[in-house]
This record gives structure tokens, C-alpha cells and sequence, in this order.
């Protein structure tokens, strides 16, 4: 595999997750959106910069998606007790149910109508099982 085929992967991988975690009323959200929310929510009373470190995204990309977030009630700001300058991000209610309701949903029926052959789908499910006990922290 080279770095191409890495990147196009990932793509992929994403946009399975996507449609995975995703319901047709939250479409609006863009992939950066997303990401913010997911880590707000892995993160809570956390700061721009925090998450702008955590993400590697832009400064000025996390607090457009942090106000629009915001706007739409998915988080909820405070401002930092030890900092007064500083506000703090917690994911919504609302966010944090959806967030509970999407991400326990197995990826088993999107990878097999990702892939024809029902074989395919159960290897490549076993596969990303090992990438991610591997790969990820």
C-alpha cells in the first residue's frame, strides 16, 4: 500500500462511517462539524484551542464550526471558572442522545452494501476489527 492508496482508504472508511452515524435530519453537518462534535463529546468542558490541537483542524475551522454548532443547540458553552476569558464546550443534550443513539449501531449492514459478495463484507468487517485494535488508542 502507498500513501495514495492510504489516503483513498481513509476517504472511504470515512464516508461508510458517515453514512453509519449519520441520520437524513443531521445531513447539514459537514465532515469538519462532525469531527468538532465527536470530539467535544469525547472531551467535554474543553476549549477551541484544546480541540483544534486534538483534530490538527485550523483554529479559525473549529471556531466557525464551534458558532455554527452552537447555533444549531449541539453545544453548549460556559464560560471557564479558572479562566473567565476562556469558554468551555460540552456537548448538547440533544448532541449527546444522538451521538448514544448513532454511534452504537454496528457497521456490519453498511459494509455489506458497501460490498456484493456477503463473504467480502464479513472479512473486511474482521479486518477493520483488527485495524482498529491495532491502530487505534
Amino acid at each position: 500500500m502507498d500513501g495514495v492508496q492510504l489516503l483513498r482508504l481513509g476517504k472511504r472508511l470515512t464516508e461508510l462511517g458517515r453514512a453509519l452515524i449519520i441520520d437524513p435530519a443531521s445531513e447539514h453537518l459537514t465532515a469538519g462539524e462532525i469531527a468538532v462534535i465527536a470530539d467535544v463529546y469525547r472531551h467535554p468542558a474543553t476549549s477551541v484551542q484544546e480541540i483544534r490541537v486534538r483534530t490538527g483542524f485550523a483554529q479559525s475551522h473549529v471556531s466557525v464550526s464551534v458558532a455554527r454548532l452552537r447555533e444549531q443547540g449541539l453545544l453548549d458553552a460556559a464560560p471557564d471558572p479558572a479562566d473567565g476569558r476562556r469558554t468551555l464546550l460540552t456537548a448538547s443534550e440533544v448532541a449527546r442522545h444522538a451521538i448514544r443513539s448513532h454511534v452504537a449501531r454496528p457497521a456490519e449492514p453498511v459494509i455489506a452494501k458497501a460490498l456484493p459478495d456477503p463473504e467480502q463484507a464479513r472479512r473486511v468487517t474482521e479486518l477493520l476489527d483488527e485495524l482498529a485494535g491495532l491502530l487505534l488508542p
